[in-house]
C-alpha cells in the first residue's frame, strides 16, 4: 500500500506533467487507485504543504508551477536518481541534518537517504565550527552512505561530494569554481559550499558515513556574518539571480549519485582527477595548520590517497592529512 506522501508526490508528477492545464479528479482517481474523495483529501494536504493548487468544478486541478515550495516533495517531483535522496526526510528546522541523518544511520535506512532542513539551529562545520544556517535562503542536507570500503578509505567521499559540489554550483552560475583541500568549494577565492564527514564503522568496515552538505545559495552579502562577508560567498551572488533550492538539491543528488557509482566501479583514481581539474593552489604558497603542528611550503599537489603535499623551504615535502590551509592568491 502506497503512502499517504507517496500519493501526494504522483499527485504532483501528474498535475506538473499537464503544463498547466487540469488533471480532471476522476482521471487522478484512476491513475492513482484511489477514490475522487481521497484525492481531494491529498489535495488540501498539499496545499497545506505550500503547494499553489486550483480546483474548478467540471475543469479540474491544476497547479501553479511558478511558485513552488521547498520540501521533500517538491524535490521528489522532479528527482531522476537511482538511490541517492530517493528517500528524503525533511525538516523546517532542525538541530543538525548530519545529527539526524546518523540517527536514521543507526536505525538502518536505506543507502542514499537524504535529510534536508530549511534552517538549523546547531549547523555543523569542520572542527567543531558552527554553520550559519539561515531559514529559506540555503541547502542544508546530509546524505547516507555505505561504501564497501574500510574506515581509512571513507575520506575518498570527501573528495566525491566537492567534485559533484563543484559540478552542480558550475551549472548555475555558468563558471568553473575550485575546490580548496579537503572539504570546500569556492568561486572567486571565497566559499561557496562546505562538507562535513561524519563516520560509523569497526576496525575493518565502514558501517555507514553520513556526508553533510552545507551550500550557500540565495545569501546576499550583508545576510552573512560581518566576519565572513570577506571570505564567503553564495551561488546567487556570483549568478546574478535567485536559485531554486529544490533543482539545485536535484542536480547535487543527481552528481553525487554519478560520481558514486564511478567510484564504486573504478576507484578512487577518476574521483581524483577529476577533482584536481577543480584544485588550483598547486604551485602556490600555502600553510597548513594542523592541531599539532603548521606547515608552511609550495603546495605539490595530492598524492594518490588525497594527502596534501607541502614542498618546505628545505625542499622536503611533507604529506598532511588534516588540517586548514590558507594559500596565497
Amino acid at each position: 500500500m502506497r503512502s499517504r506522501d507517496d500519493i501526494g508526490l504522483e499527485i504532483i508528477r501528474i498535475l506538473k506533467a499537464c503544463e498547466g492545464g487540469y488533471a480532471s479528479g476522476q482521471a487522478l482517481s484512476l491513475e492513482l487507485g484511489v477514490s475522487r474523495t481521497a484525492v481531494w483529501k491529498h489535495i488540501k494536504l498539499l496545499k497545506k504543504a505550500g503547494f499553489l493548487i486550483e480546483a474548478i468544478p467540471s475543469k479540474g486541478y491544476r497547479l501553479d508551477s511558478s511558485s513552488l515550495p521547498f520540501n521533500d516533495i517538491e524535490v521528489s517531483s522532479s528527482l531522476s536518481t537511482e538511490f541517492i535522496g530517493r528517500k528524503i526526510f525533511f525538516y523546517q528546522s532542525l538541530d543538525s541534518t548530519n545529527i539526524r541523518a546518523y540517527e536514521l544511520g543507526r536505525g538502518g535506512c536505506a543507502e542514499g537517504t537524504a535529510v534536508i532542513a530549511d534552517s538549523q539551529t546547531n549547523g555543523k562545520g569542520r572542527v567543531g565550527r558552527r554553520w550559519e544556517s539561515l531559514p529559506g535562503v540555503n541547502l542544508y542536507t546530509s546524505i547516507v552512505l555505505k561504501p564497501p570500503v574500510p574506515p581509512q578509505s571513507a575520506n575518498n567521499l570527501t573528495f566525491l561530494s566537492a567534485v559533484a559540489l563543484a559540478e552542480s554550483v558550475s551549472h548555475f552560475i555558468r563558471r568553473r569554481p575550485s575546490v580548496k583541500w579537503p572539504n570546500d568549494v569556492l568561486v572567486d577565492g571565497r566559499k561557496i559550499a562546505g562538507i562535513l564527514l561524519e563516520m560509523d564503522s569497526e576496525a575493518d568496515r565502514v558501517h555507514f558515513v553520513v556526508v553533510g552538505i552545507g551550500v550557500n545559495l540565495n545569501m546576499k552579502e550583508e545576510m552573512f556574518p560581518e566576519s565572513l562577508r570577506n571570505t564567503a560567498t553564495s551561488v546567487m551572488e556570483k549568478a546574478g539571480e535567485a536559485v531554486d533550492r529544490a533543482e539545485f538539491a536535484r542536480s547535487l543528488y543527481s552528481s553525487m549519485g554519478k560520481w558514486y557509482k564511478i567510484y564504486l566501479k573504478e576507484g578512487f583514481a577518476p574521483v581524483l582527477d577529476e577533482w584536481r581539474g577543480y584544485f588550483e593552489a598547486e604551485g602556490r604558497p600555502v600553510k597548513v595548520i594542523s592541531f599539532n603542528r603548521t606547515v608552511a611550503g609550495i603546495c605539490a599537489g595530492v598524492d594518490r590517497d588525497g594527502a596534501l603535499l607541502v614542498r618546505t623551504p628545505s625542499g622536503k615535502v611533507e604529506r598532511v592529512v588534516s588540517g586548514d590551509v590558507e594559500t596565497a592568491r
